[in-house]
């Protein structure tokens, strides 16, 4: 077996051993809890819808089912940016900028919606400010434009 086939335990180990910067930890903690989030709001419409008594139980069981799928999104993109993966700040920052419009919407609510409103639009400007950070660019290892052709 060459050393090209064997990974070498020294290089696995320094690249674990970098510090992972808190901003890209702060930005999939916030990714995470926003797919958990979704996941729960999805299995009690889809509770509700099956076991209870909704006006229009094909609704209710739908839209669980869709939050839940749509709960993937910030779930794979905490995973990554959790594992310094570079593509995972696209769907970081697409599920923050959805976010926006549904946090607004919650705050003009006259109902307990109007606070998780300004909870999830102050996460979902926090999380975009962490991940824009070149802080966070260049620890997922993303270049600019121009810089293609070149190493992080």
């Amino acid at each position: 077996m060459s050393s090209e086939q064997t990974p070498d335990p020294a290089s696995a180990v320094a690249e674990e051993a970098e510090p992972r910067p808190a901003r890209v930890t702060g930005a999939a903690a916030i990714a995470a809890l926003e797919g958990l989030a979704l996941v729960v709001g999805g299995a009690w419409m889809l509770v509700g819808g099956l076991t209870g008594h909704p006006d229009d139980r094909t609704a209710a069981v739908t839209g669980g089912i869709t939050l839940i799928v749509l709960a993937l999104l910030p779930l794979l993109a905490a995973r990554g940016l959790i594992r310094l993966r570079g593509w995972s700040r696209g769907p970081a920052v697409i599920t923050q900028i959805i976010a926006l419009p549904v946090a607004y919407n919650m705050a003009g609510a006259d109902s307990l919606a109007v606070p998780a409103g300004v909870v999830l639009g102050v996460a979902a400007l926090t999380a975009l400010y962490l991940l824009i950070n070149p802080e966070t660019t260049l620890a997922l290892g993303i270049r600019g434009p121009g810089n293609a052709g070149e190493r992080p």
